[in-house]
């Protein structure tokens, strides 16, 4: 299996973390967990499906995942090639007039966001390309003919910022105080770009926080209450909406 990383272009650093080129020559099964930024996937070979109650959803080859409160069950064909456009935690507004939470959840087909035309010309574009950077490059071309001329929301990236200082156990109260402003106005604006709310947000935070404290000499009781878990209960409750496991069964596999 193949998950290569390549960074975006100067011009669109503000906006993507990264690009991943990816393949796999066997079907799988597999698990994606809560990430804090949309996703855009071209499948240029095979085929991606969703798995949801034992029922298998297949997806066009162009679509796009918005976040999501816990995991979802992927499966993909043998041969498959995908493009995947990694975007930061506000970097989808400056490409669609769609507020980002009304994909909370969702994984759609990426016509229903972009022009159908646009759209079709990239998957044949990269149903032709013969490497990886030819494909990237297919992508970003598509990325700025889809960029706006848009102000950033500087109050938001400086929330966004707050929550990754505190691994996402920062209360809304607090946040809502350091930024000088009222709930009500902040949390639309915050949903509209980010994707969620400032608390699901921060409990995704808070949950990749973990994920990495697992990997280390800790013990789950000393996790839990770094992230200011009040019991062990309520960790084990949270971690398995995000994983569908419970942290001992998660750490066991690491």
């Amino acid at each position: 299996m193949k998950f290569d990383k390549h960074p975006p272009t100067e011009k669109l650093k503000p906006y993507i973390k990264h690009f991943v080129v990816s393949e796999n020559l066997v079907e799988n099964e597999y698990k994606v967990f809560p990430s804090s930024g949309l996703v855009i996937g071209f499948q240029y070979k095979g085929q991606l499906s969703t798995i949801h109650n034992n029922t298998e959803s297949k997806l066009t080859s162009a679509g796009i995942t918005g976040i999501s409160d816990s995991y979802k069950i992927f499966k993909n064909s043998a041969n498959i090639g995908t493009v995947l456009v990694y975007f930061t935690e506000t970097g989808f507004t400056h490409f669609s007039s769609n507020p980002a939470n009304e994909l909370f959840n969702l994984s759609i087909a990426l016509e229903d966001i972009f022009d159908k035309q646009a759209i079709k010309d990239i998957e044949e574009k990269l149903a032709i390309a013969t490497t990886d950077q030819q494909r990237i490059n297919i992508v970003e071309l598509f990325l700025f003919t889809q960029l706006k001329d848009k102000q950033t929301d500087n109050l938001i990236i400086e929330a966004v910022k707050l929550i990754y200082q505190s691994k996402g156990t920062i209360r809304i109260k607090e946040l809502n105080e350091k930024l000088d402003i009222s709930l009500s106005p902040f949390e639309k604006r915050f949903r509209k770009i980010v994707g969620t709310t400032p608390k699901k947000f921060a409990s995704i935070i808070r949950f990749n926080s973990i994920i990495n404290s697992l990997s280390s000499n800790k013990s789950l009781t000393e996790i839990c209450y770094e992230n200011n878990f009040f019991d062990q209960a309520h960790f084990i409750k949270d971690f398995k909406q995000f994983t569908g496991d419970t942290p001992e069964n998660f750490k066991r596999f690491l």
